[in-house]
């Protein structure tokens, strides 16, 4: 931008659509014309999804038939070391613009922003010249990949300020102030189309973040006390499907539960309502259970219709209960919230979901491939696919189950079979099962039992169960979505957990920007 009177272009908003990156028109075809800075820096939260803070972000242009167009997204959290600034531009910039080349599109300019409330004794005027630096390397950056920075703005304290004007005394030293939420054009066209800016990204991480309240000791507690109850039998190979059919059975009566619960207006009632719909020992079953991945790639099936959102409210539940020492075990729900979400269309709460179980665990890998698939803007119906028909496979080995169980069981009342074989009806569900692929299910083997003789006994077993020593010879199915990986020996011969080490069909490999944990 070379003039502050000088129009951009008119923008159809394709790009506001709160995702990486976006393809095609809307729905609507509606064309917004952004003309001045200040309704880029109030387009920002739009394009987002939500009002970012501490956040620096890049906005790819494209050039369309002569008009500009919004296109890929990227943002990153702002470094709190500044040496650590120009390899965090360099990051976001090179992770927008090969994102935007590998979906066929590179960008020909970029709109930068840094926005970030002020410090104790600061003020926003202070916030925009101490960030000037970044919003320098990020157009260094952008120009170094010949992607030209047209605008770079900084927003703070309700101003905003531009770093590229050129007309000296043009804008206020105080800067300008921003205008009144959803009063602008493009608010008015993002509500036409459906669009909603969702807060913030604290707000968001809140609904899955652990408690800190009395309760969490409690829930500690009873976590404590149903570890050394489950964790033996999940270890325990004859006992470990039994734990995994009661793990889902309860997980189906609470999305039930949830379902016929009467709505209520706002996140945070309607989070208060789930966790009270959840009863202590019923989420410490669910956050122990779900530590076995084929559990765990059961319950991802309930991924769409009328099971989606009960699923997607269980597992923020769920994750919420992960507290004190069992934060770890948060990677399983945080990852299946975030796997919810994706396929719902949630791309914003997926993301940080992912980030947050990765944040959790980061080797858990079917976290991690499911994060770099939504960063890649692929389609989820891939893997919505692979889990249909893992569903579909475990139901025709339990239907004929059933059939062999009511055969057998005429033929023992019958008087000319007096001489077959006992365990005849068993051998053949194990064959079916072993035949059957997809189905999760696992041949026998010997493993070592957890000493469940006190609580930190009953986690360490627990964290066991990523993945345990097999005896040789021995070879599992995988489950539905990634196969085992045997665990490993820590220091004295104790089991430590194996990383996470499934994959997900249909997810290429590659790369997206990624945000750093922990940050806002």
């Amino acid at each position: 931008m070379t003039n502050h009177g000088e129009t951009i272009g008119p923008f159809d908003n394709s790009g506001i659509s709160g995702q990486e990156s976006s393809t095609g028109l809307s729905a609507h075809d509606t064309q917004v014309t952004l003309r001045t800075p200040a309704e880029l820096a109030d387009a920002l939260p739009y394009l987002l999804g939500y009002r970012p803070e501490d956040s620096m972000v890049l906005v790819a242009l494209h050039d369309r038939e002569g008009r500009g167009r919004f296109g890929g997204r990227a943002r990153l959290g702002i470094p709190a070391n500044e040496e650590d600034w120009e390899a965090a531009a360099r990051q976001l910039a090179q992770g927008l613009v090969r994102g935007s080349e590998r979906r066929g599109s590179r960008p020909e300019q970029m709109v930068a922003y840094v926005c970030q409330e002020p410090g104790p004794g600061e003020s926003g005027r202070d916030v925009k010249r101490r960030l000037g630096r970044l919003a320098q390397l990020l157009r260094t950056q952008c120009g170094d990949l010949d992607v030209p920075v047209i605008e770079a703005l900084c927003i703070s304290d309700g101003r905003y300020w531009s770093y590229c004007c050129p007309i000296e005394g043009c804008c206020p030293e105080d800067g300008s102030p921003m205008g009144l939420p959803g009063t602008s054009v493009l608010a008015a066209a993002a509500t036409y189309a459906g669009i909603q800016v969702r807060g913030t990204l604290r707000e968001l991480r809140a609904r899955l973040q652990p408690w800190e309240t009395s309760a969490a000791l409690e829930q500690e507690v009873a976590l404590d006390a149903a570890g050394m109850t489950l964790v033996p039998r999940i270890l325990d190979e004859a006992s470990r499907p039994d734990v995994a059919e009661e793990t889902l059975a309860l997980a189906e009566r609470i999305m039930r539960r949830f379902a016929a619960a009467a709505p209520v207006s706002g996140t945070h009632r309607a989070d208060l309502r789930d966790d009270g719909m959840l009863a202590h020992d019923e989420a410490a079953r669910l956050i122990l259970g779900l530590q076995d991945r084929t559990t765990r790639d059961r319950a991802a099936a309930w991924m769409e219709g009328e099971e989606a959102g009960p699923a997607l409210r269980l597992w923020r539940a769920v994750a919420r209960r992960c507290v004190g020492s069992y934060g770890e075990h948060a990677a399983a729900p945080l990852t299946l919230a975030g796997w919810v979400a994706w396929s719902t269309g949630d791309e914003l709460e997926a993301r940080e979901a992912l980030a947050m179980a990765l944040g959790a665990d980061p080797d858990y890998l079917f976290a991690r491939l499911l994060h770099q698939a939504c960063n890649e803007g692929l389609d989820p119906e891939g893997i919505r696919r692979c889990l249909r028909e893992d569903r579909t496979g475990r139901a025709r080995p339990e239907t004929k189950r059933q059939s062999d169980q009511a055969a057998d069981s005429a033929r023992t009342e019958s008087p000319a079979d007096d001489g077959a074989m006992p365990g005849a009806s068993a051998r053949a569900d194990d064959h079916v099962a072993e035949a059957e692929p997809g189905t999760g299910a696992r041949r026998r083997r010997r493993v070592r039992s957890a000493d469940g003789s006190d609580g930190r006994r009953a986690r360490r077993a627990a964290r066991t169960l990523g993945g345990r020593q097999r005896p040789s010879g021995s070879h599992p199915r995988p489950s539905a979505t990634e196969p085992s990986r045997p665990a490993t020996r820590g220091p004295g011969g104790t089991r430590t957990r194996a990383s996470d080490r499934g994959s997900v069909r249909a997810t290429p490999s590659g790369s997206g920007v990624r945000e750093p944990e922990g940050e806002e």
